[in-house]
């Protein structure tokens, strides 16, 4: 062995690609089948392999036979590495970064909380770590003595690897940064300062350990206090082995992903066998022909090139347990959402497309599992907005189907109950067909119905100050130095008229909370509430954190109406008598409807609504981080939170919110209570006292005029328009390189 240069072993693994598989699948066991997919780059698909029931009592075996066998190509391609730059020592240099890789991503599955989804046992789990430390050690020092300790004490492939491994997590919200950051980053850092360049596979394996395991999230999963999900398309792995098992994305997210990503595009190599965008869309030369007459078609091609890998990840935690963990939730198209027959249409396209996917997937995830569990199956579920009435037909329909619905676009109470009402019909009429269950959800975007009513007091207040006001060039004035000092100046400017100004400028953007000086001292300037500051920050204050308890509210009655110890087992009943179901096909019904409290702003959203059961928190990467932040604190003790949604209202808050508020208390009602119609479903459901629900909430027509439901939509169609914008020119570009190329008798890049 000759010194191996760093710059060469960057230069090789950077530019290596996963190779084309073989299928037939020519493994002849369980440790070749691993052996194989590592020396084709398949290394996470290598190590998700052995994620699986059937190799609970094996594991150690399979994982000892694979070692032994990589064992001998690692000491093999030591011993004749030259250091040149030629096509044996590539070869060789990347069949040693596999061989780590391999190991490295087993070690962390088994860290992880996947791990015990699957049954290993710790004993089990321990001893085969054991042996993985242990041989990363080895393979390390071979790395810098060498065979015969002619070697130059460096390790740059153990080095390359473990980079490769931390700037895969540290992509999370990389342009799209909120503070204070993605946890994933923020982990990946604290492990990068701990590395030790003498001892890096044994440092790298202690820090990550340390890191899992200490984290709130894992420590939270593995307590059973709830389930969570991550509200964004990157950094999912990571957050498997935390314990999370559920991901969700919207056009908006899809959009990041390729900004986080850009490989996303062309040259992705994240996830097996997930292609990237232009060889997906070379698949449908269809679209080709007339790009911009398939605009549709081509986003949603660049849709599924950003799912793909989440479906690849939690693929083996969705068939570990039946499809109850592992869901990944996709947005269907905003801009259709209020039709029926478009938006099943849609559903159903996807869903084929992705069902053709993961049979190709499982062909190698599951070679040599047993040939009765089903392949292909997607563990994915669609966002149904709750826009309009069509959303209750809709998840109806698709639940009947045995495919999962995460309604989404939904605020209030009513909302909510009416569609968990449809998942329930659906999935009756699915269950006595034999159709197996998946895990669905009702969310509730609770942080952005607190900022609808926020940006709506905001208004109020702002629109007091000015009535004060005689001159309406003064106002426009008095509203821009306002801007100014929120940093909202030319946006606001670039409004016409003064409504406009005064709505852009209490926006969540610039405005949460309402107790920003400035505001504070506009209000207290102009008489609005107090000419003290002193009394209008108290009253602010005051206002501001109750709006803050909106939607928390709005989680915890939704959650006690379904999945209370007192009415969970009215709904069973009412399964089985209404729809004729066993007791078995009841709970089946029942255990996988889960409330999703999601867009949360602080971490009390979270902490203040979990539960053991029927419960899962879908997190943003920056709120992760806020939620870490605070598990840090000397105050925070975890068992404090257990069943926390079962917690009861503060009464004075909720008197001011339906009472004194007199801005919004219309809007929060509206958000809290049932309808008439929806009392008696329940009291047919027996809960008898259904009328303490109230009867004020907004109705299915009502839907689509909800202020949250409009800002919300608009958000989510422009964020589509501007997605299928981005696909469609660059399958544009992409053609006329092709064009250009061709003329110049070249290859396009």
């Amino acid at each position: 062995m000759s010194g191996l240069r760093g710059d060469l072993v960057n230069k090789v693994l950077s530019s290596a690609r996963p190779e084309e598989l073989d299928f037939p699948v020519p493994s002849t066991d369980h440790s070749d089948h691993i052996v194989y997919l590592t020396l084709k780059g398949h290394t996470k698909l290598a190590a998700d392999h052995i994620l699986h029931k059937e190799m609970v009592g094996k594991l150690e075996g399979v994982v000892g036979n694979a070692i032994r066998q990589l064992n001998f190509i690692f000491n093999k391609a030591i011993m004749e590495v030259r250091g040149e730059d030629t096509e044996e020592d590539r070869r060789r240099i990347l069949s040693c970064a596999r061989a780590y890789e391999t190991l490295i991503q087993t070690a962390m599955n088994l860290i992880g909380l996947e791990s015990r989804m699957v049954g290993f046992s710790k004993d089990e789990i321990d001893r085969t770590l054991g042996m993985i430390a242990r041989a990363l050690k080895d393979w390390e020092r071979l790395e810098r003595e060498g065979i015969l300790g002619e070697g130059s004490g460096d390790a740059p492939i153990a080095r390359a690897v473990v980079e490769g491994f931390l700037s895969e997590m540290e992509v999370v919200m990389s342009e799209y940064y909120r503070a204070p950051g993605s946890m994933v980053s923020h982990v990946a850092k604290a492990i990068r300062e701990e590395l030790d360049d003498g001892n890096i596979m044994g440092s790298f394996l202690k820090a990550a350990e340390r890191q899992i395991k200490e984290n709130v999230y894992y420590r939270l999963g593995e307590a059973g206090l709830c389930k969570f999900g991550n509200d964004y398309a990157l950094g999912l792995r990571w957050l498997r082995h935390l314990g999370f098992v559920q991901v969700s994305t919207n056009p908006v997210l899809a959009a990041i992903a390729y900004d986080d990503e850009p490989t996303l595009w062309d040259g992705y190599k994240g996830e097996s066998l997930c292609p990237d965008f232009k060889t997906a869309i070379k698949g449908h030369p269809e679209l080709l022909e007339n790009p911009e007459a398939h605009g549709d078609e081509i986003a949603a091609v660049g849709t599924e090139v950003s799912i793909w890998p989440n479906l690849a990840v939690f693929r083996p935690i969705a068939i570990a347990s039946g499809m109850y963990h592992g869901m990944v939730s996709l947005q269907l198209n905003p801009k259709i959402a209020d039709s029926f027959e478009d938006s099943l249409r849609d559903a159903l396209k996807i869903y084929g497309d992705a069902q053709e996917f993961l049979k190709r997937y499982d062909r190698y995830l599951l070679w040599g599992y047993s040939e009765s569990i089903e392949r292909g199956r997607p563990n994915i579920v669609f966002k149904v907005s709750g826009s309009s009435p069509a959303a209750i037909d809709l998840t109806r329909k698709l639940e009947s189907l045995g495919i999962g619905t995460n309604n989404t676009v939904t605020f209030t109470v009513s909302q909510e109950v009416r569609l968990i009402l449809a998942k329930m019909e659906g999935r009756a009429e699915a269950v006595k067909k034999g159709i197996r269950l998946t895990t669905v959800y009702e969310t509730n975007m609770g942080g952005r119905f607190d900022d609808h009513v926020r940006e709506v007091q905001a208004e109020k207040l702002l629109s007091r100050a000015l009535d004060k006001i005689d001159k309406p060039d003064e106002k426009v004035r008095v509203v821009e130095r306002l801007a100014e000092q929120l940093g909202a100046l030319d946006e606001v400017k670039a409004k016409s008229s003064l409504e406009e100004k005064v709505r852009a400028v209490c926006s969540r953007r610039y405005l949460r909370p309402m107790t920003k000086e400035p505001f504070i001292n506009l209000l207290a300037e102009m008489g609005v509430i107090s000419g003290s500051r002193d009394e209008v920050r108290r009253y602010i204050s005051t206002l501001e954190e109750d709006i803050g308890y909106c939607g928390i509210y709005i989680t915890m009655r939704v959650y006690e109406i379904f999945f209370s110890p007192e009415n969970r087992p009215k709904w069973i009943s009412y399964l089985k008598s209404k729809y004729g179901l066993t007791d078995e096909e009841a709970e089946e019904v029942m255990k996988g409807i889960d409330v999703l409290p999601a867009s949360k702003r602080k971490p009390a959203d979270t902490l203040l609504t979990l539960g053991d059961s029927n419960m899962t928190h879908t997190e943003f990467p920056n709120h992760q981080m806020n939620v870490y932040k605070r598990s840090l604190e000397p105050d925070f003790k975890i068992e404090g939170y257990r069943n926390s949604v079962l917690g009861k209202p503060d009464p004075e808050r909720l008197r001011r919110l339906t009472e004194e508020w007199s801005d919004i208390k219309d809007i929060f009602i509206g958000g809290y209570e049932l309808t008439p119609y929806l009392v008696e479903r329940l009291k047919e459901a027996g809960i008898e006292d259904a009328e303490k629900y109230g009867t004020r909430g907004i109705t299915p027509p009502e839907w689509g005029e909800l202020g949250a439901t409009e800002k919300t939509m608009t958000e989510f169609s422009n964020s589509y328009d501007r997605f299928k914008e981005r696909c469609v020119k660059y399958v544009k570009e992409m053609l006329k390189e092709e064009v250009d190329a061709a003329l110049q008798g070249g290859v396009p890049g």
